[in-house]
């Protein structure tokens, strides 16, 4: 995944450390001469003071020593992830490692549980952070890439078909409430340069990652608005029915589009929807769907489109 969350640059006393990462093993040092193991890597012993150290491999057994829950974003980049999940682990070798949590939820998180690693890949390079999860969890199911998510298929027989000349079932649809979440799509740097490139938008807070980290209010680029109501074309929304009938169908437009919120590079977008109103006109049957695309996690939306859908016989 391309985005534009700080990443660790490796050292030469540290690369073995993030080798080891993209290999899917844990080494940490270990010193010749008094046994003592240590982390962060450096060139000496803490402890002894000698400079005869090795890397070696370890389980990567460890328990939860501290945490906390940062509800505001670290960075705008780390805005689909919230609430991160910060900690402190203990390796059973005694060594303490700044990480966070994957794939617990809050109230599973408790002191002194015991933890496994997960080797979290966040690129196409294969570079993978070190993460972990409970003892009780599929840690290998937390290491993938994420990217496209798949959608739950909604059964045939759950989708009500209504004809398009049907006024009283239209009108029924109309509600203040939404439907359930979209898949996630993901919103990464190569897709906001490809949108650039292609609509000639190529401004400075969207494709210029070092300048956006210094001066963007965002602290980061940003994908471009139109963009990310683009990508509402990816969401498959499960609304619940189906409008029967019709010859043809058509995008007549929006009534309203609003982008209340950012979509940092790097986030995971998904969306939800309502029937807003329903209109039939001489030309047609005219629906207007509020379409909201959030970024993961956020309560803001990013993008609210009043989609209006003209529905002709």
């Amino acid at each position: 995944m391309s985005n534009n969350k700080p990443m660790p640059v490796a050292t030469e006393i540290s690369a073995p450390f993030w080798e080891g990462l993209k290999a899917r093993r844990l080494l940490i040092q270990q010193c010749n001469a008094c046994n003592h193991w240590v982390f962060y890597p450096r060139r000496h012993c803490p402890q002894c003071l000698a400079h005869d150290l090795a890397w070696r491999e370890v389980s990567g057994a460890a328990t939860l020593y501290s945490f906390t829950l940062a509800r505001i974003p670290t960075l705008p980049d780390f805005a689909d992830e919230m609430p991160q999940k910060l900690a402190v682990v203990e390796l059973a070798e005694g060594v303490r490692i700044n990480t966070s949590l994957s794939g617990l939820a809050e109230e599973q998180i408790r002191v002194g549980m015991a933890l496994q690693p997960v080797f979290a890949e966040v690129d196409g390079k294969g570079n993978r952070l070190l993460r972990f999860t409970g003892v009780d969890q599929d840690a290998s199911a937390l290491e993938a890439l994420p990217g496209l998510e798949p959608q739950v298929e909604v059964a045939a027989s759950d989708v009500r078909r209504i004809d398009f000349n049907d006024a009283a079932a239209l009108q029924a649809l109309v509600s203040e409430d939404f439907s359930g979440w979209s898949n996630v799509v993901l919103v990464d740097q190569a897709l906001i340069d490809a949108f650039a490139e292609l609509s000639g938008d190529d401004y400075w807070i969207h494709t210029d990652p070092q300048r956006a980290r210094l001066q963007s209010p965002f602290g980061g680029t940003i994908a471009h608005g139109a963009l990310v109501q683009v990508l509402q074309s990816r969401m498959k929304l499960d609304l619940g029915f189906e409008i029967t009938g019709f010859a043809t169908q058509i995008n007549y437009g929006s009534d309203r589009l609003r982008f209340p919120a950012p979509v940092p590079a790097g986030s995971r977008i998904h969306a939800r929807a309502r029937v807003k109103s329903v209109e039939l006109l001489g030309r047609g049957t005219q629906l207007t769907l509020e379409i909201n695309t959030h970024v993961l996690g956020q309560e803001r939306p990013s993008v609210i489109n009043d989609l209006v859908i003209l529905y002709r016989g």
